[in-house]
């Protein structure tokens, strides 16, 4: 269960990584395009991401025996 729990947060990840709902969109905050911010958030998530499954399943499929 955790195996598929993990694959489908990273493909959700990978999904939204380009944000294909914005394009077209000239929208600009704090003098960056709308889709800029949508960028840097979604790899702000996806680095708290990484180190989610860098701390409790690095060794998933690995044969690593704990204790």
């Amino acid at each position: 269960m955790t195996d598929v729990l993990w694959i489908a947060v990273f493909a959700i990840l990978v999904a939204f990584a380009v944000p294909w709902f914005l394009w077209g969109d000239a929208t600009v905050i704090a003098g960056l395009p709308v889709w800029l911010w949508w960028h840097i958030g979604w790899m702000a998530v996806a680095s708290v991401v990484f180190w989610a499954f860098t701390n409790r399943a690095w060794d998933r499929g690995m044969g690593v025996k704990h204790g």
